[in-house]
């Protein structure tokens, strides 16, 4: 499938990776070998709004690989409206990632010297997890790997999360929302003072007024359109900076942007729909 994409044509396709997770494959159709992006999904699995990121990605030039990483989950159409979940370890998630990894470097498309692993809200974390075991070009967070339970050592999460970015060897890109009710303003600072005592690079924005989930517009009670905009034009413009190939991954970097209210209270900050 072929789609008119604002300014270039991309390709579309559905393909099943070698351990039989279904994943959405979308590049730009002009031909050549693309900067490339693994795309996690929310909790609700590979929905709409997933989708929709991966067909953008591929319009600003990239080779993106949405997986269903949650594809083994025995109701997908419950887990997909949010009523059910599933709990994906670390250890799986590094298996899980390593299969689209594996199968988005053997398309035509992609740079499979330059990839990246983007994840969202419960996926926030597994980038990281991804990136401390295995070379690649950049980890990116939206609103997850940040808020307490994050931090704590458990069966899924056997690993501690400061062991974790102690052991990057890439760049990350993080942002997140002043009214999220999961990640305090506090746990941010935590974890960017996390990166920092690694010497890890990193560019986290957080921005004011938006609340958890504020990138999918599928979800009107939390969309946020003029933030979403900016966070997506910030992180594309570190994948850009990343990518190209006058980047010097021997100086560490830290930029750190945060528009907050002045009567922030974290406690006030709830779940919206």
């Amino acid at each position: 499938m072929t789609i008119a994409a604002r300014h270039i044509d991309i390709t579309a396709e559905e393909i099943t990776c070698r351990n039989g997770m279904p994943a959405l494959l979308a590049y730009p159709s002009a031909g050549g070998r693309f900067a490339s992006i693994v795309l996690m999904h929310e909790r609700y699995g590979l929905v709409k709004h997933t989708r929709d990121q991966a067909m953008r990605c591929a319009h600003d030039g990239y080779a993106v690989l949405a997986p269903d990483f949650f594809f083994r989950h025995p109701d997908q159409q419950v887990l997909n409206a949010g009523d059910s979940r599933y709990d994906m370890s670390d250890p799986e998630s590094v298996e899980l990632i390593e299969m689209g990894v594996a199968a988005l470097k053997q398309h035509k498309a992609a740079d499979p010297e330059k990839v990246a692993v983007c994840g969202y809200c419960q996926t926030g974390r597994h980038p990281l997890v991804y990136a401390a075991e295995h070379p690649i070009a950049a980890a990116v967070v939206w609103y997850g790997a940040a808020s307490r339970r994050e931090w704590e050592v458990t069966k899924l999460q056997p690993k501690p999360l400061d062991a974790i970015i102690a052991a990057l060897s890439c760049p990350v890109f993080a942002a997140f929302g002043e009214t999220d009710h999961i990640i305090s303003l506090d746990e941010v600072r935590r974890f960017r003072a996390a990166l920092e005592a690694h010497k890890k690079t990193y560019d986290i924005r957080v921005y004011k007024d938006a609340p958890h989930g504020w990138l999918n517009d599928t979800m009107p009670g939390r969309y946020r359109k003029a933030q979403a905009e900016a966070g997506w034009a910030a992180q594309q413009r570190f994948l850009a900076d990343v990518f190209s190939p006058s980047y010097d991954a021997s100086t560490i970097c830290w930029r750190f942007e945060c528009e907050m209210s002045p009567s922030y209270d974290f406690s006030k900050n709830v779940r919206l729909e």
